[in-house]
C-alpha cells in the first residue's frame, strides 16, 4: 500500500498566526520526504478558514524547494475556475523544475461561494471543468494546440513548456458523484476518492469506475486510486475517539454544504453528519487498531493507496512512527 498525505492548511483558531499554520505543515512535509510517504497532495480552497491554500501551484513550488524525494500532487486544482492554458503552463513548469515529481489532480469544486466570487455560473461548472481537463491534456501532448470547445477555442497555439514526464504527469480526476465517476472512466482518467463517503460507498464507487473503464475499452490494470480517509491515532482508543469526534464536528460544520448536513442515511434513517464521519469515515484508535483497520480496508475495498488526512499533529507523528512501517511492509 502506498501512503500520501492530503494536506490541508486549516486555520481553526484565528489567534494563531497563519504563518505558524504554514510552517507546521511544511515541517510535516519535510518529515514525509525522508520517511517513505509517496506524495503530499495539496487541497485548494478559497474564502474559508477550513484550509487557507488558495494556490496549490504556488505552494507546490515552495514545497519542491524543501524536498528531494516526495512527489507533489494537487488535490485538487479547481479547474473550472481557471483558464485551462494557465493550468497547463503552470503544472508543466512545476514538473520541469521538480525533475518530474508532479501529480496533477483536477476537480470541479463544489462551493457556491467560490463559483459566485470567481464569476462561474454553477450550472456551467461541470462542463467548464471537463473542457479544461481536455484542453490541458491536449496542450501537453500536441506540438501546437488545436481545440474547438464550448468555452475555449485554439488554433495552433504553442503551449510551453511541455512537462518533464512523458506524455504528461499522472492525472487524476476528483470524483464524488456517480456521474463524475462515469465520465472519468469513459475518458480513461484515473480517479481519486473523497474523504467524506462511507467505506462501503467507496467500494461501490470503485466498482462503478472499473466497470466503466472496461466498458469503454480502457486499461484497468495498474491504476492507483487514492482514497482519502480522515485518521485519528493516539496511545489509546478513547483519546483517539475524542480527536476523531472533534475532527468530525469541524469537518461537518466547516466543509459540507448546509443542504447536505441532514442528507446522510443509515439503513433508511437519517444520520447525524458527525456520527456519519465517526462511524463510517474516520479511522481512529491506537496504532495497533489503525493498522488492523487498514488491513481490513485493503481487503474490503481493495485499498492500495491511502490518502491520509490526519486530524491532529499527534496523529501524524504516531502514524509516521508506528503505523506507516507496517503499512509499507
Amino acid at each position: 500500500m502506498k501512503v500520501g498525505v492530503l494536506q490541508f492548511f486549516g486555520w481553526r483558531e484565528r489567534s494563531i498566526p497563519l504563518e505558524d499554520v504554514y510552517e507546521r505543515a511544511l515541517a510535516r512535509v519535510e518529515i514525509m520526504d525522508r520517511t517513505g510517504y509517496d506524495a503530499v497532495w495539496l487541497a485548494e480552497h478559497h474564502f474559508t478558514g477550513y484550509s487557507v491554500c488558495p494556490s496549490v501551484h504556488v505552494m507546490a513550488a515552495h514545497i519542491a524547494g524543501r524536498t528531494e524525494n516526495l512527489r507533489i500532487g494537487t488535490a485538487v486544482t479547481l479547474a473550472a475556475l481557471y483558464h485551462p492554458l494557465r493550468i497547463a503552463e503552470e503544472i508543466a513548469l512545476l514538473d520541469v523544475l521538480t525533475g518530474g515529481r508532479i501529480n496533477w489532480g483536477a476537480g470541479r469544486g463544489f462551493d457556491p461561494v467560490e463559483f459566485e466570487v470567481f464569476g462561474v455560473p454553477p450550472e456551467e461548472s461541470t462542463d467548464r471543468f471537463r473542457e479544461a481537463v481536455e484542453i490541458v491534456l491536449a496542450a501537453w501532448t500536441q506540438e501546437r494546440l488545436h481545440y474547438e470547445g464550448r468555452f475555449h477555442s485554439f488554433d495552433g497555439v504553442e503551449v510551453l513548456p511541455k512537462p518533464a514526464q512523458r506524455p504528461h504527469p499522472p492525472v487524476w480526476a476528483a470524483a464524488t458523484s456517480v456521474g463524475a465517476i462515469e465520465w472519468a472512466a469513459a475518458s480513461g482518467l484515473s480517479v481519486m476518492m473523497d474523504p467524506h463517503s462511507a467505506h462501503r460507498e467507496i467500494a461501490r464507487k470503485k466498482q462503478i469506475f472499473f466497470d466503466g473503464l472496461a466498458d469503454a475499452g480502457h486499461e484497468t490494470k495498474g491504476r492507483e486510486i487514492p482514497v482519502a480517509r480522515l485518521v485519528a491515532v493516539a496511545e489509546g482508543d478513547a483519546e483517539a475517539e475524542a480527536i476523531a469526534r472533534r475532527g468530525a464536528r469541524w469537518t461537518a460544520n466547516s466543509y459540507l454544504p448546509k443542504q447536505a448536513l441532514a442528507s446522510f442515511r443509515e439503513d433508511g434513517k437519517a444520520m447525524d453528519p458527525e456520527e456519519h464521519y465517526l462511524s463510517d469515515v474516520v479511522l481512529h484508535g491506537s496504532p495497533e487498531r489503525v493498522v488492523d483497520l487498514l488491513q481490513e480496508l485493503e481487503e474490503e475495498i481493495s485499498l492500495d493507496y491511502l490518502l491520509l488526512s490526519p486530524l491532529s499533529e499527534k496523529t501524524f507523528g504516531i502514524f509516521t512512527d508506528r503505523v506507516l512501517p507496517h503499512v509499507l511492509g
